[in-house]
């Protein structure tokens, strides 16, 4: 059965609400790593060049992020639901056709605890090495241990009241341009300055003061690079939320409509011979050269799409045939499911 455009822009609208949602429990899970933070006993820590133990003191454990995948819950829950109402209503001999989903279904909450788990241990994993990274190496350059400190958890603002900035709930490699940018806005070489400049993610209002340091031929001033240096943490966290609120989102929905079908098949009420499943991408510049080639390919429900790559997903975001980040991260891709009654007559 082909989507309908006002389905796809059902689930368009789902995914965009969803995203959201995950995206600002991870925010929130970030604000109370914050402000449960021991900067005493991280100090003291890092000043007995006590690593762990400082890490420890920052309370970076699971529970913290338990709301992020029960919001995932919630998307494949709605997600499967509005799947299973856009089949059909009649059978060919014209009887009803009633398919449900369930969201409790033993197959689906296998998945979704699987899925919720390894998130949350990815997540906290990638956060502790971060931060154990980021102290270690402020400890090998000598940074103040309570600048240390506030390097990770960001520092206090006027205006809102809460921690702001800091590398915590970054990727790896935002860290990076974090210390880098650090490094850039400190220099007196034009060409570090005018490289800090090309940054993407940076708040054009410290500029000015960029382009005046170059000229004069010093660091930026102290004060404003530090401001500088916070605005484009908090930029690159807000990419970052929004990026794990998609790629969530969009596995859980992606996961969703694949299980209704599963599971009307494994019910009785649809055979699995008469369903196919057809690739759509975004349709766009932006879409990777791999589901570029995918696009308007179809295969039978039980068998699952090659990429170019060589990859193999039974859906878009479907990592359990081995699919890597490659295939999953920023992916738009659709997959429409029909379903021809008469495909097993012809």
């Amino acid at each position: 059965m082909a989507s309908t455009r006002a389905n796809r822009q059902v689930y368009a609208d789902l995914l965009e609400r969803y995203g959201r949602q995950v995206a600002d429990a991870f925010y929130r899970a970030l604000d109370n790593l914050r402000a449960g933070a021991e900067l005493q006993r991280v100090t003291a820590a890092l000043e007995s060049n006590d690593i762990e133990a400082a890490l420890e003191a920052l309370h970076i454990d699971p529970e913290a992020f338990n709301e992020i995948p029960e919001k995932a819950r919630q998307a494949h829950e709605e997600a499967g639901k509005i799947t299973a109402q856009a089949m059909p209503k009649r059978n060919p001999d014209g009887t009803a056709l009633v398919v449900r989903f369930d969201g409790r279904n033993p197959e689906a909450e296998a998945w979704l605890s699987r899925h919720s788990s390894d998130l949350i241990t990815r997540i906290t994993t990638e956060q502790r090495d971060l931060v154990r990274a980021s102290l270690a190496e402020s400890m090998r350059r000598g940074v103040n241990p309570r600048q240390a400190a506030l390097d990770v958890v960001g520092r206090i603002s006027r205006v809102t009241g809460k921690r702001e900035g800091g590398i915590l709930g970054l990727s790896a490699p935002q860290a990076e341009y974090v210390a880098t940018a650090r490094d850039q806005l400190a220099s007196s070489d034009p060409a570090d300055l005018k490289a800090y400049l090309t940054r993407t993610r940076r708040d054009k209002r410290f500029d000015r003061s960029v382009t005046k340091a170059i000229r004069e031929g010093k660091p930026v001033d102290p004060a404003i690079a530090a401001k500088a240096l916070t605005a484009y943490e908090r930029r690159l966290l807000k990419l970052r939320g929004e990026t794990i609120g998609r790629v969530e989102a969009m596995t859980s929905m992606q996961r969703a409509k694949f299980e209704a079908y599963r599971q009307a098949i494994a019910s009785g009420k649809i055979a699995e011979n008469v369903i196919t499943k057809v690739w759509r991408s975004a349709g766009d510049f932006r879409v990777r050269h791999t589901h570029q080639g995918l696009n308007a390919e179809s295969v039978r429900f039980n068998e699952p799409f090659r990429s170019p790559s060589g990859a193999l997903l039974r859906f878009p975001m479907d990592t359990a045939l081995g699919a890597g980040p490659q295939e999953i991260v920023g992916c738009r891709c659709d997959c429409e499911y029909r379903i021809d009654f008469y495909a097993n007559l012809r």
